[in-house]
């Protein structure tokens, strides 16, 4: 982690990535590192968040390659409720992806809303909102702690 943390911009970008994907990976170590040797606020902000939100995009497509069928004979789940929450899901539920955020479970959250074919770009604004705010509220915290200091 201190490799990237020395790359800067690019480092909180790949860290940020990766935490998003299936992989376990904290992105705000490295973001905090890099604040702390004084980089600027909104690039930090923006590498965080574009990084963090492909990543989450990239687990929404991987869930996008699954079929219903797997989970009928796998799981030996009633297609026809399946297919309720699928219907929900491409509508209002699509919202969910605000939670992509939340650490442990927002990976299974965003592949499941691939495999379940959530409404792409509702899923892609939900996703980005709930990701910048994350890494807004992180980034404020660690300006706090750095008065403290």
């Amino acid at each position: 982690m201190a490799e990237l943390i020395e790359w800067g911009y690019i480092g909180v970008f790949i860290a940020s990535f990766l935490a998003a994907t299936v992989l376990p990976f904290s992105s705000e170590v490295v973001l905090t590192g890099v604040l702390f040797a004084g980089a600027d606020y909104w690039q930090c902000m923006v590498a965080a968040t574009l990084g963090n939100f492909l990543g989450g995009m990239s687990c929404y497509y991987l869930g996008m390659l699954g079929k219903m069928e797997w989970i009928e004979k796998y799981l030996k789940l009633d297609i026809k409720k399946l297919e309720k929450v699928q219907n929900w899901i491409k509508g209002k539920g699509s919202v969910m992806a605000f939670f992509v955020f939340l650490p442990g479970i927002g990976d299974f959250i965003a592949v499941a809303l691939g495999f379940l074919r959530g409404n792409v770009w509702i899923v892609a604004i939900s996703m980005f909102l709930g990701k910048a705010i994350r890494y807004w509220v992180w980034m404020e915290f660690v300006y706090k702690v750095q008065e403290f200091i």
